[in-house]
């Protein structure tokens, strides 16, 4: 098996409700879609097999992944260590994982499948633009118990903290945004209707 991608969309997007958004911020409309819409959609044209960790409630994510026959994992999830948890231990026949989180829409297939591949010779990989290390994150098969025993909202960071991480230099420094607050969207779209 080769790896797959992981799909954290389990988040209470605290920070998009505090700034005046409404609803689930992954259901807002980003372009010709949901911003989750965009982020499942370069996941899947990287032909990596592709598994979501959701809440119970998120309706609009659960029917996105079942018209695609993409799985789901339903979890009232404290924080993205335990998201992550879930979607490692639901996928245990994976060679490895690239943990991706739902609010990074502009990552292109072409980064999935640049991680993937440096995954056969590094434990751990990362994209970095302009020295900012990004995601997808990176886990060969190696990280399984660790990446299963995840709690909390650190995600996987105290993993990582002095380990050797293989790097990935991104040109596209626009693909590692992600969206927290509604301006963001406000802003991408009308960038989107001037250029069309």
């Amino acid at each position: 098996m080769k790896p797959g991608i992981i799909i954290a969309a389990a988040g209470r997007a605290e920070r998009y409700r505090k700034a005046g958004g409404t609803g689930n911020k992954l259901d807002a409309l980003l372009n010709d879609g949901s911003v989750f819409a965009q982020t499942l959609r370069h996941a899947r044209a990287s032909n990596l097999a592709v598994h979501v960790v959701t809440r119970p409630e998120n309706i609009q994510i659960q029917a996105l992944c079942g018209a695609q026959q993409i799985p789901v994992t339903l979890i009232e999830s404290s924080g993205l260590g335990e998201s992550i948890a879930a979607g490692v231990g639901a996928t245990p026949h994976w060679d490895g994982w690239l943990v991706h989180l739902a609010d990074m829409p502009f990552v292109t297939p072409v980064v999935f499948v640049e991680v993937a591949q440096a995954l056969a010779f590094h434990p751990l990989v990362r994209p970095c633009a302009n020295a900012q290390p990004g995601h997808p994150v990176g886990f060969s098969h190696d990280w399984f118990n660790k990446l299963c025993q995840l709690t909390g909202d650190n995600g996987a960071r105290e993993l990582l903290r002095g380990e050797n991480i293989h790097f990935i230099n991104v040109n596209d420094v626009e693909s590692q945004r992600d969206i927290d607050l509604p301006s963001q969207l406000t802003q991408q779209n009308e960038n989107n209707h001037a250029a069309s």
